[in-house]
């Protein structure tokens, strides 16, 4: 999901670690974000390789997609697939679904590169695309069950869950008055980025916890959009008491919020995988 109401990007100078010196910076460096750019590289790669090999840039089929690594419950509990778990936050439902997408990534992935560094961005990344893209599995299970039906082949693909997730945990991080940050900068970055999440998730709030049909089995899943911005508001405070005690603290406690949110996310999709 998208709005015009992106978060702005933290100034350079706020940046937890001191940039390379340069003589000039440009307006457009990977260096100064790598880890943002390389997520969105991935992303782009990966919807041009399905366009050279005949994926429609508009209206991809079902088949095509799941062929790419999208995501289906179906698939991931009934024929154990979970990769699509992680592979479905790279695929994307034609030109417009990755253009606003990576707009929301681009902006968040700037603003929150400096607070997290290139590894914390990609893992938060990743950890919370999945968490998206399993409340989505479980959602689907439990409305099968429900209507004591069995699961339908439905599909859904997109970054937006990872994208609802880095805004998440950067709504805690940037509550941390520690932060050399004046405190009012640090609060109207955080209503920016808390305004992004609250009017994107409204719009897709239409169908709440459920999936907006796409073209045919495809979906807009917000279930994968509250699953991830959830997921990343819960990885916040594990970082929060070291964000300011040094690099070497600081990337510590980070591996070990990530390993603890991934086996958490294992636990969560072991339940999952034993509901019927």
């Amino acid at each position: 999901m998208h709005d015009s109401a992106e978060p702005e990007i933290l100034p350079a100078q706020y940046a937890l670690a001191e940039p390379p010196a340069r003589a000039e910076r440009s307006e457009w460096n990977p260096l100064s974000a790598p880890g943002t750019y390389l997520l969105l590289g991935i992303n782009i790669a990966v919807f041009l390789w399905m366009v050279l090999h005949g994926v429609s840039i508009t209206s991809p089929t079902p088949e095509q997609l799941l062929h790419y690594g999208a995501n289906s419950p179906a698939l991931v509990v009934g024929e154990g697939e979970w990769f699509r778990l992680v592979t479905a936050t790279f695929v994307h439902i034609g030109i417009l679904h990755i253009a606003t997408n990576m707009w929301c990534l681009w902006n968040l992935g700037l603003l929150g590169e400096p607070l997290l560094g290139p590894f914390g961005l990609i893992a938060v990344y990743i950890l919370t695309g999945v968490a998206g893209n399993l409340l989505s599995v479980a959602w689907d299970i439990f409305m099968a069950l429900w209507n004591h039906a069995g699961l339908e082949v439905s599909v859904g693909a997109g970054a937006s869950g990872a994208v609802f997730g880095i805004a998440g945990i950067l709504i805690v991080l940037l509550s941390n008055r520690r932060l050399p940050i004046p405190w009012e900068e640090l609060r109207r970055l955080r209503t920016s980025v808390i305004r992004f999440a609250g009017i994107n998730l409204l719009i897709g709030g239409g169908t709440i916890l459920g999936s907006a049909i796409y073209s045919g089995f495809i979906r807009i899943d917000n279930s994968a959009h509250i699953g991830g911005f959830l997921c990343g508001l819960a990885l916040g405070p594990g970082l929060l008491p070291r964000m300011t005690a040094g690099r070497s603290r600081y990337l510590a406690r980070q591996k070990l919020t990530f390993a603890f949110a991934a086996f958490i996310l294992s636990l969560f999709g072991y339940w999952i995988a034993n509901l019927g």
